[in-house]
């Protein structure tokens, strides 16, 4: 057996590691479009996030050969060529089954999602799923009613906190003996021995010694 041209074993590998680097690869049969359409057909299928390329099928056989994408082969009858997926895998699904309404001449076959080997029916299914931002979008709307309600929450903790504060003062002050009187208000009471209220009542410092200390006037 003659060894394989080196542009074969180029183009076999390059198929190889498109399909290994992609998130989807969908096969079509492109026999009766004519260049205009075809170009037509590139040009959605860019806009879609896929890259549509012609490869013959025996080459592409000898890509996907052991591996879990080999279930392809059967498809591979006829002008093939592959619209490569980096993306929304549903969104190309959608771009090839719209053209194909409008061009009957381009038959979706079927293709590999993964390692998944998926009919042309399975890739009518995936054409009518909503767009990866469709269904984002739906997540996210699901959940900013639950996140706004918590952004009040979280809003309202302060608010509420100075208001719990505030009615346990209340609370603590309702609950004090109504005869008690204010600690601030009581007058300090005096002790006997207590040099500074003995001090106070002595009155004005006059200077005068006791007469008790006087001594005895000289005959």
């Amino acid at each position: 057996m003659d060894n394989p041209r080196p542009e074969k074993v180029a183009v076999v590998d390059e198929v190889r590691e498109r399909m290994d680097a992609s998130d989807g690869a969908l096969l079509t049969e492109y026999r009766g479009l004519t260049v205009a359409e075809l170009a037509e057909l590139r040009r959605e299928l860019v806009a879609a996030g896929g890259d549509y390329k012609v490869y013959k099928n025996t080459l592409v056989r000898l890509a996907v050969a052991d591996t879990p994408r080999e279930g392809i082969s059967e498809l591979l009858t006829g002008p093939t060529a592959i619209a490569f997926v980096e993306g929304d895998v549903s969104a190309v699904a959608k771009a090839l089954r719209d053209f194909a309404r409008a061009n009957p001449n381009l038959i979706v076959k079927g293709g590999v999602v993964g390692a998944t080997v998926m009919s042309a029916a399975d890739i009518d299914v995936l054409a009518e799923l909503p767009s990866r931002e469709t269904l984002l979008a739906q997540f996210a709307g699901a959940l900013s009613a639950p996140l706004q309600q918590l952004a009040g929450l979280v809003q309202a903790l302060p608010r509420n906190l100075a208001y719990g504060i505030s009615a346990l003062v209340e609370q603590r002050q309702s609950e004090a003996p109504a005869d008690a009187a204010p600690v601030a208000d009581e007058a300090p009471a005096a002790e006997a021995g207590e040099p500074e209220a003995v001090a106070e009542d002595a009155g004005p410092d006059t200077g005068a010694t006791p007469v008790a200390d006087e001594a005895p006037a000289a005959d």
